[in-house]
């Protein structure tokens, strides 16, 4: 059997992010798990070697490079579409939230959140106009929908009037590599990254809905604290943002430039940092703060939690539902700054509090699974093929 899949998402290098680690993930054990399958990975522009994730895989490039909607609705349409008709695949999994309309090919589609609905400022009008027009489209015509949380699952279902039933949900998992590290390494990431000092630890793509201005405004509301106790033990907390400048950048770090000099000193921006990397910066944090105003999923909390790091998020969308609720992580309003400030100060003086919530966490990733997804998906493929061509 024949399966496409778009894999737009992999892209070279060291650039996987949220979709893109979706994609890796569920596609390195659908592969896997079922060597009795063809899978044609779609790709817009030449792939690394690395994602060719099996010999049942076959990789495809087909152009144009797809970033602007207009060269998006072009690969899709045009250059998927063509490829579908020529080669006649028994169904196409799209992992990515986009898929093809102009096909009778069977498809499954993920969509992992609505995000242009609740924060439409977020993107370019023309961004929003493409996904206010194709969203509602992709997701009826698709066979079968699969939905990264069950909050997206509720939303989908109610902005575009589907029955919540038709929506199976397949969620993210933290990668293997994500788990505790000794003290000694830990202590190893600090001097490397923070002077050998305490830190609070953000990971994600430098844009308007992660809040990372917020953010900036809590951290200098808890350094301002720690001013009232030089001695104690918030002092000398620092505050690490890893990630790349994706869009809307500017407000970010004009709430850095308007911090104290001295809680600038204590902000340090790394940049996108490899895996090992990352995986050493949860375990050494003494908690990550990952506070945006909305996600589908939110990948960040669950990599930290499996990490053994304890996690301060949002009380908004998926994330209690995927932290475990306010058992597994302190949430709060992020839209209020004071609010993130004395969630830092309790996990910044609270030893046996972060113990408490590395143990929840730790507990709580044991509900997520990439081969459990993947299975979701193969699930969905199947009814998919059972419900016939379009």
């Amino acid at each position: 059997m024949h399966i496409a899949v778009t894999t737009r998402f992999l892209l070279p290098g060291n650039q996987l992010e949220g979709l893109g680690r979706y994609t890796y993930e569920t596609l390195s054990c659908l592969v896997r798990q079922h060597p009795e399958c063809t899978f044609h990975f779609l790709f817009d522009r030449p792939h690394d070697p690395r994602y060719v994730l099996g010999p049942n895989v076959v990789a495809h490039v087909l152009r144009p490079p797809a970033r602007h909607p207009l060269l998006i609705w072009a690969w899709y349409e045009w250059a998927v579409a063509g490829w579908l008709r020529r080669h006649r695949p028994a169904a196409l999994l799209s992992p990515e939230g986009f898929t093809v309309l102009g096909t009778r090919v069977p498809r499954v589609l993920v969509l992992h959140d609505l995000a242009y609905l609740h924060r439409p400022h977020d993107v370019s009008r023309l961004v929003y106009r493409y996904y206010t027009y194709f969203m509602p489209r992709f997701a009826r015509a698709a066979a079968q929908l699969v939905a990264v949380s069950e909050t997206t699952r509720r939303d989908v279902a109610e902005q575009f009037g589907l029955p919540a039933a038709r929506i199976r949900v397949a969620y993210n998992a933290p990668a293997a590599h994500f788990r505790p590290q000794p003290l000694a390494q830990q202590a190893a990431v600090r001097a490397q990254f923070s002077g050998g000092q305490p830190y609070f630890l953000f990971v994600g793509a430098l844009q308007p809905r992660k809040n990372l201005a917020n953010l900036l405004r809590a951290f200098g509301l808890f350094k301002a604290g720690a001013g009232e106790d030089p001695a104690g033990p918030a002092a000398a907390v620092q505050l690490l943002v890893v990630g790349r400048e994706a869009w809307q950048a500017g407000p970010i770090f004009e709430a850095y430039r308007q911090l104290p000099p001295a809680v600038r000193a204590a902000v340090r921006f790394t940049g996108r940092v490899g895996e090992a990397e990352l995986t050493g910066l949860y375990a050494a944090a003494l908690a990550t703060v990952y506070v945006p105003f909305f996600e589908g999923f939110g990948l960040p909390v669950v990599e930290a939690q499996a990490s053994g790091c304890p996690v301060i998020t949002s009380n908004l969308s998926s994330l209690p539902e995927v932290a475990g609720g306010p058992a597994g992580a302190l949430l709060c309003d992020p839209h209020q700054p004071a609010a993130i400030a004395v969630a830092l100060a309790q996990l910044s003086r609270d030893a046996p509090l972060r113990a408490r919530l590395r143990a929840a966490g730790l507990a709580n990733v044991a509900r997520f699974s990439w081969a459990r997804s993947a299975e979701v998906l193969w699930q969905a493929v199947q009814a998919a093929l059972a419900a016939g061509p379009a």
